[in-house]
């Protein structure tokens, strides 16, 4: 019995602009093939235009090569802005990301990642109390939307650099219950975290109740076995602690991004040129991660027993 053989559970996802810079059915056809074979269950999507994409291709993609789509909601922008004191670009930005849940359903997805509570980037000051509690409201009530129609909400918490609405894992937890909704689930990523906790094994377990989706990044954006994030301790204190949602693998290459996500995101190097060496060097680091934890030891020991 093969160690890949006893992590069936975990559910792991890759970010596609890891290996790609767009999802073009083609080139997302073969993208997938590369990450089914590495072991991941999922891929997460760059924002799209709902009205602009061929939903049932892409679904097809995804169905013959058994890799589920997660979609990620764009930050708000302009006079679409759920955070918004005005009424009109609250709806509009509500209405903006219930058109992404109706994608993901239309797509065979049952997840949707993303920033829905206000606009992505530098910020220009911090966010007034009254802002949060209205990006609140309005992310609850989509949530609920989306789970009448099978889908699991996450929203992701970012770093002071791209915003100043949520930050930690704390506010995460606040955000949550000012929402309303018992269906709105927090996305963890440690590239972000090492930013903004003190202790990330922490945040992580302050978070388990509401938490659905722990993302892994390094903190150079590069390979998860290289840099100052001990992803593998990481994914066993997790485990210990009782974690048991989806997993995702996120990094960022400027040879791999095109050049506009490039600078949105800040991806001045190219940490990697090797998608997929990038992802199957990650799915070895949740591995030792696994191995180590007491689930893994756990199972290890009964496979031993079972092959006696």
């Amino acid at each position: 019995m093969t160690l890949e053989s006893l992590i069936p559970h975990l559910d792991v996802a890759a970010h596609i602009n890891v290996l790609l810079p767009d999802a073009t059915p083609t080139a997302l056809a073969s993208a997938l093939e590369v990450l089914a074979a590495q072991g991941y269950s999922r891929v997460v999507l760059p924002p799209l235009d709902p009205a602009a994409t061929d939903a049932a291709t892409l679904r097809r993609i995804f169905a013959d090569r058994a890799v589920a789509p997660i979609t990620i909601a764009g930050g708000q922008a302009g006079a679409a802005d759920v955070s918004s004191a005005d009424a009109a670009e609250r709806a509009a930005g509500a209405a903006l990301l219930r058109a992404v849940v109706d994608l993901t359903v239309e797509l065979g997805g049952d997840q949707m990642n993303g920033v829905p509570y206000g606009p992505f980037g530098a910020p220009g000051g911090p966010t007034s109390p009254a802002a949060v509690e209205r990006a609140a409201r309005e992310v609850g009530a989509v949530a609920d939307y989306a789970h009448d129609r099978g889908i699991t909400m996450t929203f992701e918490v970012l770093n002071r650099y791209e915003t100043s609405l949520l930050n930690t894992a704390a506010q995460a937890l606040a955000f949550v219950e000012l929402s309303g909704s018992a269906n709105l689930s927090i996305h963890l990523d440690t590239f972000h975290m090492a930013i903004e906790e003190a202790d990330i094994a922490a945040a992580v377990r302050l978070a388990l109740p509401k938490l659905a989706y722990l993302e892994l990044g390094q903190s150079g954006r590069g390979m998860l076995s290289t840099g100052a994030v001990d992803v593998a301790d990481i994914v066993r204190s997790a485990l210990d602690d009782g974690y048991a949602g989806r997993w995702g693998v996120e990094a960022f290459s400027r040879s791999v991004l095109p050049a506009p996500a490039a600078d949105m995101l800040a991806i001045w190097r190219s940490p990697y040129d090797d998608g997929a060496e990038l992802t199957a060097d990650a799915m070895r680091v949740i591995q030792r991660g696994w191995t180590a934890s007491t689930v893994g030891r756990r199972a290890q020991r009964l496979a031993r027993s079972t092959s006696a």
